[in-house]
Formats: structure tokens, sequence, C-alpha cells
């Protein structure tokens, strides 16, 4: 179970907050994202709402999931899979001024759909989703990345059928490069079933949804939620909430952990709404769990 004290930010959903240095391309919730900025090193947690192919260009970006860290360097690319929060640790390199660019492309289920439709491919191997993987980037994709920088210059008036057939070109090239992406593609599409009881208590203080878990769990949301129903006696949602409110209790109790700390390491994302329940539940406030403060002892100075 991941323990986090800050926020986990959704993307690209949350990417809008971003700084200036950041700009976006989007059409109908495909998005590409370009970040070049000077940095010696950024901390943070994600939520991975679509698959994300990551383009280093400058700098070292790593990123950590369970226990498995990936360093991305200049001239990799990496790709995660959906519905997983990761740790990221960002930063430029000192012999080129700290200057850290990178493109990111959020991939949606639909978009996959289409390309494997339309390059033809085949879903009869064994091989096993793997959550995250990197890979070099060749001069062609080189090339094809540095040719979308001109677009963030004017992303109003890119048409949008133009985006789609720039990412469905990207998906072509990074296939063409390594054959293996072309199995990551369709396994991306073709998760294998999982016991629902793993897939809950590894995700359980994550920011899912329930197509989230459903998707995990290699099932359709209408299984999913049946299958629950017939492992639990009760509806996911409340499972989670209640679940997710007696890991809160125990940190509360046992740790030193501020009210905000132990409401976004369990997976609440709004303090107000955490109290709220919290004390409907319990009865008491989230601050009332708190074990009271030592009052230092004056023994030793008697």
């Amino acid at each position: 179970m991941l323990l986090r004290t800050e926020k986990v930010a959704k993307v690209p959903h949350d990417l809008a907050r971003e700084p200036v240095n950041q700009r976006a391309l989007k059409m109908k919730g495909l998005t590409v994202v370009e970040s070049c900025t000077f940095n010696k090193g950024l901390k943070g947690s994600m939520f991975l709402e679509d698959h994300l192919l990551l383009f280093v260009l400058e700098g070292v970006y790593t990123v950590r999931f369970g226990s498995q860290e990936h360093i991305v360097r200049k001239n990799e690319m990496v790709m995660l899979q959906k519905s997983i929060v990761v740790e990221y640790e960002k930063s430029g390199d000192a012999g080129s001024d700290y200057v850290l660019d990178y493109m990111m492309f959020f991939l949606k289920e639909e978009l996959l759909t289409e390309f494997i439709k339309m390059a033809d491919l085949e879903s009869n191997f064994p091989s096993a989703l793997v959550p995250i993987t990197v890979n070099p980037v060749n001069d062609r994709l080189n090339n094809y990345v540095q040719s979308l920088k001109p677009y963030f210059n004017e992303p109003d008036t890119i048409r949008d059928g133009l985006i789609k057939i720039k990412l469905l070109e990207l998906l072509y090239d990074v296939a063409d490069a390594d054959e293996q992406f072309l199995y990551q593609f369709l396994q991306l599409k073709r998760t294998s079933r999982k016991s629902i009881t793993e897939v809950m208590e590894q995700n359980i203080t994550s920011p899912v949804s329930l197509n989230d878990l459903a998707y995990l769990s290699g099932r359709s949301l209408s299984a999913f939620k049946r299958d629950f129903q017939a492992i639990y006696n009760t509806s996911p949602l409340r499972w989670i909430r209640n679940r997710r409110l007696d890991i809160a209790k125990e940190m509360l109790v046992h740790s030193t952990l501020s009210v905000t700390d132990v409401c976004f390491s369990t997976g609440f994302e709004n303090v107000a709404h955490f109290s709220k329940v919290f004390k409907e539940r319990f009865g008491m406030s989230p601050s009332a769990c708190k074990p009271p403060k030592q009052e230092p002892s004056l023994e030793n100075g008697l």
C-alpha cells in the first residue's frame, strides 16, 4: 500500500493546473502535453486516468511503481498502464543547465481500439501485461516528437482531426520501432482476469473509480459489481469508503500524521468530506482520534 502525505494528481485532468511552462493539445479527451523548464528536482505522485506514453528529450524522469523503479533518460520513452498510482521524480542534467524537456501522450481506450483495428493486429499470444516499459527512442521517433513542437504554439487553431491523425501516426512509429510495443498495445486492451480481493487490497488507498477497478480486475463494470457483491455482500463504494475510514482511524491513533495527511494517504480527495464521513461512521471527528500531546516531563529537572 502506497503511503503518501499529499494529494495525488489525476492526469491528464489535473495538468490544466500546471505552470505556464507546460503546454497541451487536446481533442475530445485525447491529450498531448509538452513541458520544458529548468529543474533541479521535483517529486510527486500521479494517478493515470489513461495509458501514458512519455518521451524524455532532455533530463531524467524517474517513475516508481510498487517496489520497481524505472529511470527514463534523454532519448528514451516509457509506457505506463492506466489506472495505477506512480511516484515520479524529474530533473534536468547539471551538464545541460538543468533543462528538463519531455512530452506526454495520454492514450484512451478508443484510440487504441481504432489503431489495433487499422493495424490489423492479432492478439493470439500469451504475452503478459507489463505495467511500465522503458525503451530507447530512434531517430524516426525523435523527428516525430520534434515535428509536434510547432503545434503547441497555436493549439487553438489545430483541428481535432489532425491531432488524431498525429496520434495514430505515433502509435505506428512506436510499434515499428519495437515489436514488443505491439504486444504492449494489445495487452493494454486485454487485461487478464484477477482476484477482486487482490485488486481491492492493492488499490484501496488510490483515487480509483469503479471503472478503474473493473479494468484492473479484467472485468466489465457490470461483471465486477456482480462478482464484488457475491464476495463482500455489499456495494463496492460502501465497502471502499468504510475500509478507507478504518485505515484512517488506525493511522490517526498510531501515527503523528495530521488529519490532512491521513485524508490524502487513504484515498480521500477532500478534507471536509473526509471529516464528515469519518464522524458519521465513528461518532467523532478525525482530530478527536489523535492521542493528546505529551507534556515534557520535569522529573529530571527537579
